[in-house]
């Protein structure tokens, strides 16, 4: 995709645009610190003035945002500047051509935090940030040249704050509700001085909140401090020490919500140290004007990657370790998927973390063609998942159960798909795990998989292979680190 009218703006007079935009010949450091390169255009668009280079997603937010009209005036309900008025975001089909990615870019404090001790933070193994980082730079560059526009949550977050009061104001609000101050363990308010209980009140922690720049209202948001205060009776009359609960696993933008035929619906995170994610992502499509049209409550549990839309007949969604039938009840029952059906993948037998999700043993490559782990294979499979199909009735708008305990791989036969097996060791390795930026153009990070799918006959596409060894060591890979919020539907919607 070309970004010359967003860039235009910054060039002088006389500059000839095509020789500007020439990543040959007039190149800067790439501003995530990745070696890789970006037009010199890009070093002119600064944040607050102050000469820091515009990354590629921030040209991306722009973009998206093609009017470049101010936001229409909020209404008092809203709690974010709208950037993209009436802005859709729908998916109806795995293959249909993606639009607009949303993904997070590794995370400098969360993931260093996090990388602390893996296990604990719901990593497979240890994990090298600075290789991180260069990774998930390749992956947003090659789904840029593939047309994609890349969104990222940290640009997201940060669009429209340096000049835009609203904007600003809206992020503060975020930060406020992450940043919380107490009493240190055995101490109580009254044992402050007077004088000094003002410093654990809200008016203070506003105070200095307003006075934070745009990176360290987003580092809040990102890492969830607590300070926790205790009388120092000398100095300035107080000693801080300090918790965090960083969004280490924001990485994977896959989970927080689906994006269905009606649109997105925010997902419940099974794990405590995720909870927060949802609230971060909910402020970023608020903040991009894509209208959220429902949300999954207690005791419902649902993560997108478990989530698969199968055209405007069919979604699928799987249950089992991460998800439960009681979200599925709740898509519904509110009218959230806009399918005829929808298929509940049960695993009941499994329900192991290396298989946590649907999107880790099944992925859907063509209209026609899917990959699937071959140990879940077939009904005498100790670890099979079953299938129960519900239909929704046109005259009461309800479903319906009217299949149950369809073996997965003959419901998927059952659909018209060719199913190329994936070995254990494969599927280990992430290769059930692709990414379709549509009309099966595949990215995968596992090369001896991707082989395999181009060799067979019944798959039309290409597969691309990226290095993504460090993203997958926190246990997910390139369909887990994106959230594809526009495919462009077939059905003319």
């Amino acid at each position: 995709m070309s970004h010359a009218s967003t860039l235009d703006e910054t060039f002088s007079a006389g500059q000839n645009a095509s020789e500007a935009l020439d990543p040959l010949r007039n190149s800067i450091p790439s501003p995530e610190g990745t070696g890789a390169q970006e037009p010199a255009a890009t070093a002119q668009m600064t944040e607050n003035g102050h000469g820091v280079t515009k990354s590629a997603s921030f040209l991306d937010v722009r973009s998206v945002d093609a009017s470049s009209v101010p936001p229409l005036k909020r209404s008092k309900l809203s709690t974010v500047v709208n950037l993209l008025e009436a802005r859709t975001a729908v998916q109806e089909h795995e293959n249909e051509i993606a639009e607009v990615v949303i993904v997070c870019e590794p995370e400098q404090a969360s993931l260093m935090m996090g990388g602390l001790h893996p296990r604990g933070s719901l990593y497979e193994r240890p994990i090298n940030i600075d290789t991180a980082k260069q990774q998930h730079a390749e992956f947003r560059k090659v789904l840029r040249e593939h047309g994609v526009r890349v969104l990222t949550v940290r640009e997201i977050l940060a669009h429209n704050v340096d000049t835009n009061m609203s904007a600003r104001v809206d992020l503060e609000e975020l930060a406020f509700e992450a940043l919380k101050y107490v009493m240190a363990q055995g101490h109580d308010l009254v044992s402050l001085a007077e004088e000094d209980r003002h410093y654990l009140s809200d008016v203070y922690k506003r105070e200095v909140i307003s006075a934070m720049s745009t990176t360290q209202l987003i580092d809040t948001v990102m890492t969830n401090p607590t300070v926790s205060l205790l009388p120092s009776y000398r100095d300035t009359g107080l000693t801080a020490s300090y918790r965090f609960e960083p969004l280490s696993n924001l990485v994977y933008t896959r989970d927080q919500q689906i994006t269905t035929c009606r649109g997105i619906v925010m997902g419940r995170l099974r794990s405590a140290q995720r909870q927060r994610e949802v609230q971060v992502m909910r402020f970023c499509f608020n903040k991009l004007g894509m209208a959220v049209a429902g949300e999954i409550r207690e005791p419902g549990y649902l993560e997108g990657g478990d989530f698969f839309p199968m055209g405007s007949d069919l979604a699928m969604a799987g249950i089992g370790l991460r998800s439960n039938i009681e979200a599925c009840k709740q898509l519904m029952d509110e009218d959230l998927l806009g399918t005829r059906r929808f298929a509940v993948v049960r695993d009941e037998f499994d329900q192991h973390q290396d298989r946590m999700h649907l999107d880790c043993v099944f992925s859907v490559l063509s209209d026609h063609c899917c990959i699937m782990l071959a140990d879940i294979m077939g009904e005498a499979s100790p670890t099979r998942r079953l299938v129960d199909e519900y239909t929704r009735d046109p005259a009461s708008g309800k479903y319906k159960l009217t299949r149950e305990n369809v073996e997965f791989s003959a419901f998927i036969s059952g659909e018209g798909y060719h199913i190329i097996p994936i070995s254990n060791e494969h599927q280990l390795q992430y290769a059930c795990n692709v990414l379709n930026l549509g009309e099966s153009r595949i990215i995968s990070v596992h090369a001896q998989s991707a082989r395999q799918i181009v060799k067979d006959p019944r798959f039309n596409g290409d597969v691309q292979v990226l290095d993504f060894s460090s993203i997958t060591s926190m246990y997910g890979s390139v369909h887990c680190a994106s959230q594809v919020v526009k495919r462009i539907p077939r059905s003319g919607k």
